[in-house]
């Protein structure tokens, strides 16, 4: 069995174990960077299919940072 990356267990826990509305998610879009909610970037990235985690660059709930990419 595959083991989860570390995106993978963030995401899985806020949908479905806490307030996804609580989060936020930063990624690149064409050189810029765009924040939008959770179940925002969720719809967005069609359920994770058009925008792919290695453009991820910062996940937080609240003030919390929970994942920056490295050089972000």
């Amino acid at each position: 069995m595959a083991r989860k990356g570390r995106l993978d267990e963030i995401f899985s826990k806020a949908l479905y174990a806490d307030d996804a509305d609580l989060y936020s998610v930063s990624y690149r879009d064409f050189g810029n960077s765009v924040e939008v909610s959770l179940p925002e970037f969720v719809m967005l990235s069609e359920n994770f299919e058009v925008i792919p985690q290695n453009r991820i660059a910062l996940v937080k709930k609240g003030d919390q940072i929970l994942y920056r990419k490295h050089g972000y």
